[in-house]
């Protein structure tokens, strides 16, 4: 009996849509939502951020599987590994995969135009950039997005920039630089996710003459690059904490209640000891599963940012 034979419908398509994945997705969301109510007084509408949250997932999903058919036919992905989907391990055919890959970005962008006609056309701008990125990233020849060393920029801008600007219109109906700013280390995390998995694979993207910044860099260049992706974040939350002091008031400093996230510096830490180890790893899967232990490192570093949020709301009220 082969795999495919063996593995239900659901389960293949939780593993096409690599659920996994969904917190550097839903994150910023999450976190826009938080810093809209805690920041400019927005009531919180439930129903809208559902329809956010939701519409988010759909949206992932569908370039998750869109990513996975372009690889596998540019021969990128043919041994599967702990993340790959279901094209590569033979659970779906490419034909599946692209119907389904394109009811979910309809469902998406339809609700995307929901929240359009319920909040503003700005949302509009927002969803129509994010979108575009999506379908982007891994379709269009000559212009795709992650195979011109572009990937790390494209997920930076959905799943950090976007996101979390797109989830404060949707509660406050105006836009602010303070989502888009505040959520940078977040969204760099996810570039350290996306380079992680683009590390491991340089060889196989040569050979297919794909570019990504880990190709470019190589090797070492790689390593050093992950070191600023994963400890960078700390150092950045640290400036928008301490340096609009030295400035004019009218730019809001990140509360003290961020330094919380402090508590994820040893989980970077180990990250960085699997990465300088990567050629004689303690353990078989350590570099190999590197992308992924670096999205729950994502993950905890997410929570405990809206958590800080959380936190300064209670000060804020007491």
């Amino acid at each position: 009996m082969t795999e495919q034979e063996k593995t239900s419908t659901f389960k293949k398509w939780m593993v096409s849509i690599r659920p996994f994945s969904f917190p550097a997705s839903t994150m910023p969301v999450i976190f826009g939502t938080v810093l809209a109510v805690v920041y400019s007084n927005a009531t919180f509408n439930f129903w809208y951020f559902l329809l956010a949250l939701v519409g988010m997932v759909v949206l992932h999903s569908g370039a998750n599987i869109l990513s996975d058919i372009n690889d596998y036919k540019k021969g990128l992905d043919r041994v599967p590994t702990p993340v790959s989907g279901g094209v590569v391990r033979g659970l779906i055919t490419t034909k599946e995969a692209r119907r389904v890959s394109t009811i979910l970005f309809i469902i998406g962008t339809l609700i995307g135009l929901m929240l359009v006609y319920l909040t503003g056309y700005q949302l509009l701008i927002i969803g129509g950039i994010g979108v575009l990125i999506g379908v982007l990233y891994t379709v269009g020849g000559k212009f795709a997005l992650k195979y011109h060393a572009l990937g790390d920029l494209a997920v930076f801008m959905n799943f950090g920039i976007l996101g979390s600007l797109g989830a404060w219109f949707v509660q406050t109906g105006e836009l602010s630089w303070i989502p888009a700013v505040w959520v940078i280390p977040m969204a760099i995390l996810v570039i350290a996710i996306l380079h992680a998995n683009n590390w491991r694979d340089i060889s196989s993207d040569k050979e297919g003459k794909i570019y990504t910044i880990a190709s470019i860099l190589g090797d070492k260049g790689s390593l050093t690059y992950y070191a600023f992706l994963i400890f960078g974040p700390f150092v950045f939350i640290l400036g928008l904490i301490f340096i609009p002091g030295l400035f004019d008031s009218t730019w809001p400093a990140m509360p003290l209640t961020f330094l919380i996230t402090l508590l994820t510096l040893p989980i970077a830490i180990k990250l960085w000891s699997k990465a300088v180890a990567r050629k004689q790893p303690k353990q078989p899967l350590d570099f190999i599963a590197l992308d992924g232990a670096t999205a729950q490192f994502n993950l905890l570093f997410g929570i405990l940012c809206t958590v800080a949020l959380a936190i300064q709301a209670i000060i804020n009220f007491v």
